[in-house]
């Protein structure tokens, strides 16, 4: 009898049998407050009725269309509305149907239409599983073990991690952005650099929001150099942040960004946006694939961001992120193993650490397993495993960030007890 592959490891106990708005159903028929939303995925909720309509639609009219081999209209009108929500001059898109896949893309034209062959990564940053992007990836050495020798042509600077450093945030940019400078000079000699790959927030890193500076002080050495400056964006994109998307709470804009999960509500998409001038230094043929741009995933990506737009879940982000943030700083103000709580919108994190500091990943898993007994699901993250981390669905209201907390509670004093 045919089994899941042993290597796959599951975050929750639940066995779902059905998702609406922010909660998910187990067989029983039990309720789950849902603040993982599949890794940051359904940003408009488990089952939206709009996004449902709309892939049923699609499912009965066209479920594949080839994209290098016709053209079908959900693909076109998604590319339409995705150039309303843009950072201006970004108006060619390549899709194609994971965050892994669009890294990919990403680093290849960055080679190709910079003619370089070098790219920086920043300590801590998740881009991937497949072979490039893993390359790029620097969040847990899991991803990369046992599968060497990489890509090539890939160095790590330090980012910005001002509370495991244990300086200020003004320090941390300072040492970051120095460092950098002296990768220039050493390891990688500015030249042969392609491309600055970051993300706005580090996810699978430990959620830590880019200190204000930091995209500031790349772009500038980015231009300064001709290096192209590649945000990704896949978890901190549509809306995720409280911003549509997440570098623009640092008024700095990338030459390419990198989108994903929230862009569907679960249907598998991803894309890069670039200038047209950019996108067309790529090398013809390059670019391609038999599921990119699929029609029922497209559709349902039209569907989202109508949702997105419509009910105001960029503000509602913003706005819940906040009393997010806040209810779990109080809650951590009486627990001393919380040592610090951060986040950026509906991205919010608490890292758990020993008496004298140090990383403590088993009151984390303790505190998480807590939640899930309690009915509140959450995911753990940070190289060390102690970071528990809130992604909920961007419909959540003020309420269930409330249920959400209050749930959060009891799980810390559980998991501490």
């Amino acid at each position: 009898m045919a089994q899941l592959s042993p290597l796959l490891k599951q975050a929750t106990p639940v066995q779902v049998a059905r998702g609406e708005g922010v909660y998910l159903y187990d067989h029983d028929g039990r309720r789950f407050l849902d603040f993982t939303a599949g890794i940051g995925v359904t940003s408009t909720g488990h089952c939206h009725p709009k996004v449902v309509a709309a892939a049923q639609q699609q499912v009965a009219t066209l479920i594949h269309g080839q994209y290098t081999t016709v053209m079908h209209q959900p693909l076109l009108t998604l590319t339409e509305r995705l150039g309303e929500v843009l950072p201006t001059g970004l108006d060619s898109l390549f899709y194609v149907n994971s965050g892994s896949e669009a890294v990919e893309a990403a680093l290849r034209l960055s080679r190709q239409a910079s003619g370089r062959q070098n790219v920086v990564v920043f300590q801590g940053s998740f881009h991937g599983r497949t072979f490039g992007a893993a390359s790029l990836t620097t969040s847990g050495a899991k991803i990369r073990a046992g599968i060497g020798p990489l890509v090539p042509g890939v160095t790590v600077a330090p980012f910005p991690y001002a509370y495991r450093y244990g300086w200020s945030e003004q320090e941390a940019v300072d040492f970051a952005l120095r460092e950098l400078d002296y990768l220039l000079l050493t390891a990688s000699p500015a030249a042969d650099i392609a491309a600055f790959f970051v993300e706005p927030v580090l996810g699978e890193g430990g959620y830590v929001p880019a200190p204000p500076g930091f995209l500031a002080g790349l772009r500038e050495r980015a231009d300064r150099h001709g290096i192209l400056l590649v945000f990704d964006e896949v978890q901190t994109g549509f809306g995720r942040t409280g911003r549509f998307w997440g570098h623009q709470h640092f008024g700095v804009e990338p030459d390419i960004l990198i989108t994903a999960k929230g862009l569907a509500s679960g249907f598998p998409l991803s894309a890069i946006a670039a200038s047209t001038e950019l996108m067309s230094r790529g090398l013809p043929g390059s670019q391609g694939g038999t599921y990119g741009g699929n029609a029922v995933s497209c559709a349902a990506a039209v569907a989202t961001l109508e949702v997105i737009l419509e009910e105001g879940l960029v503000e509602n982000a913003a706005r819940t992120g906040e009393r997010l943030l806040a209810g779990s700083r109080r809650i951590a103000a009486d627990h001393a193993a919380v040592g610090d709580v951060r986040g950026l919108g509906l991205m919010v994190a608490s890292e758990f650490v020993e008496s004298d500091g140090s990383p403590a990943p088993d009151t984390a898993n303790r505190v998480h397993r807590a939640a899930a007994d309690l009915g509140l699901l959450l995911l753990t993250c940070g190289p060390h495993g102690n970071v528990v981390r809130m992604i909920p669905p961007l419909v959540v209201d003020e309420a269930q960030i409330d249920q959400g907390l209050e749930i959060w509670s009891k799980a810390v004093a559980a998991g501490l007890g």
